[in-house]
């Protein structure tokens, strides 16, 4: 099962994971001052990420 995982860094930030699973890390959010940031980044995932696409910045343009 797919979860969200909140908890706070070596400097005292608020992080989230997200993991597989299998229990494997799959991202880590940027660091938030406040536990109730992380918890809307996570929300507006769940909410909005749904449709997303996904874009690769590694083909080369001319």
């Amino acid at each position: 099962m797919y979860k969200f995982q909140v908890y706070k860094d070596k400097t005292g930030e608020f992080r989230f994971r997200f993991k597989a699973s299998n229990g494997e890390t799959m991202f880590i959010s940027e660091g938030y001052k406040q536990k109730a940031s992380a918890i809307n980044a996570i929300e507006s995932i769940k909410k909005n990420a749904p449709g997303a696409t996904t874009e690769d910045g590694t083909t080369a343009t001319v």
